[in-house]
This record gives structure tokens, C-alpha cells and sequence, in this order.
């Protein structure tokens, strides 16, 4: 089911969002100080292109300059990414098939914007999946 998931969030809105997490990370690359901001940019493209089967943890070691660095990346790269999530649930949701993507890529508009001190990591149980349609019983 995770990979149906996968493929259908690939063909709808999966590719094109990863390209603007690709053209946000080259854009960070062109200045040497915000080469990490494109390295979670780059890091980022890859979840949003195949988001099933995986979810974000906040780091327990990340510290101020996460902080600091996210509260850049808002200014800089992370609201243009927010608003590309909510336009593109937004699309989504116009059909009844489109609704779990839309809600998932809505799911995903916190991540745009504070990326830094985020890990992805895979789901162990179907109950973890932050992006299923009916979530399971928590154990």
C-alpha cells in the first residue's frame, strides 16, 4: 500500500515539489554560508518525493543554531516552500481522491518551514505513519 501511496503522491504532486526543494538548495549553494540550508533542502526533496513509509523526528541534540538557522530559513527559503504546500493540498483536495494527499501535503507544511534539527526516519509500525488517512491504535 505504501508504495500505491508513493506512486499516486509521485505522479500528483511529489515531483514537482521536490523540484522546488532542489531549486531552493542550489539556490542556498550559490552562497557558501548557507550551504546547510541547502543540504537539509536537498535532504528534504528526497522525503517529499517519496513521503510513505517514512516520517520527521526533531533531533533531541539539535541546538541554537538549529534555531537560529530555522528562523533564517523561514525568511529566506522556508515560507515560499510553506505556501507551495498549502496551494498544492489545496489542488489536491479538489478531488475525492486527492483528499488523504492534500491533508498529507498539509502535514508536510511545518517541515517546509523549520527543517533544521529534523531527521527522517523510516516507520517501524503502520500505526507511526503520520501521513495515513486513519491512523492506527497508538501501543
Amino acid at each position: 500500500m505504501r508504495t500505491l501511496g508513493n506512486v499516486l503522491w509521485f505522479l500528483l504532486a511529489g515531483w514537482w515539489l521536490a523540484l522546488l526543494y532542489v531549486f531552493a538548495g542550489i539556490v542556498a549553494f550559490v552562497l557558501i554560508i548557507t550551504i546547510p540550508f541547502g543540504i537539509a533542502s536537498f535532504r528534504l526533496a528526497g522525503f517529499v518525493l517519496w513521503p510513505f513509509g517514512r516520517r520527521t523526528e526533531f533531533r533531541r541534540d539539535a541546538g541554537l543554531l538549529s534555531v537560529i538557522g530555522n528562523i533564517l530559513w523561514i525568511l529566506l527559503l522556508g515560507w515560499e516552500l510553506a505556501i507551495a504546500h498549502l496551494v498544492a493540498g489545496l489542488l489536491l483536495c479538489v478531488t475525492i481522491v486527492g483528499i488523504p494527499f492534500g491533508i498529507a501535503c498539509w502535514k508536510m507544511v511545518p517541515l517546509a518551514l523549520l527543517p533544521l534539527g529534523q531527521r527522517i526516519v523510516p516507520i517501524r509500525h503502520p500505526s507511526e505513519d503520520p501521513f495515513a488517512a486513519t491512523p492506527g491504535p497508538r501501543r
